[in-house]
């Protein structure tokens, strides 16, 4: 099996010689190229063709983030491991939209670094725990959409009553969602049985006062 090739983005020569020596301890991985700012990356991203890009974000010409961009849109097989310093969320998400399929802090150690290394060359995503917690607290606090109008109806039943709302007649909603009279009629007498409401009108009040019908 042919090693995973690595290109390293950096521009700390000891950040460099710590990852140069840690790769060249392991078999099935190989250096193939190291890049001290983003234009530098996309270059040998293109000649050296890696398997895998660990990729700074803070350069001394174009970005991390900029430079997975258009590293991705050269060659989209290319798994780039964003390993940086920062961890706030815009640096996270900004990463993960330019299409990185992982995100290491520096701290991490040396088997979380190759362990992240073989992941992303799998095509798994991975994450340092601390991010990926940060992740997780993100989408769990993001408020969830609106509740259902009248959960107890059946789609279709909603959107008649939706209709009778704006005020169509059974027959006007019959030639709209090309349905039957008689079916109109059985969707409108369930709608009035569920809605316990009395009457077309009741039943227009509802649903006007539940957003329906605009």
């Amino acid at each position: 099996m042919d090693p995973i090739r690595i290109l390293i983005v950096d521009d700390h020569p000891v950040f460099r010689y710590g990852l140069r020596a840690l790769l060249g301890a392991e078999a099935d991985v190989a250096l193939v190229g190291e890049a001290e700012s983003g234009e530098a990356a996309i270059a040998l991203a293109t000649e050296l063709a890696p398997d895998v890009v660990l990729m700074d974000l803070n350069l001394p010409d174009l970005n991390g983030i900029e430079a997975t961009r258009r590293i991705l849109a050269a060659s989209p097989h290319v798994a780039v491991l964003v390993v940086t310093m920062f961890e706030d969320d815009d640096s996270v998400f900004a990463a993960m939209r330019a299409g990185a399929r992982g995100y290491l802090l520096k701290g991490a150690d040396g088997d979380e670094t190759l362990r992240a290394i073989r992941a992303v060359a799998n095509g798994e995503a991975i994450f340092s725990p601390a991010i990926a917690r940060r992740i997780m607290e993100h989408f769990a606090a993001r408020p969830v959409g609106p509740p259902v109008a009248f959960p107890e109806l059946t789609e279709r039943e909603r959107e008649i009553l939706d209709l009778l709302a704006a005020g169509l007649t059974n027959a006007a909603i019959a030639d709209r969602l090309s349905l039957s009279s008689k079916t109109v009629r059985n969707h409108v007498s369930n709608v009035f049985s569920k809605l316990q409401v009395a009457d077309r009108a009741e039943a227009i009040i509802r649903a006007r006062e539940a957003g329906l019908g605009r």
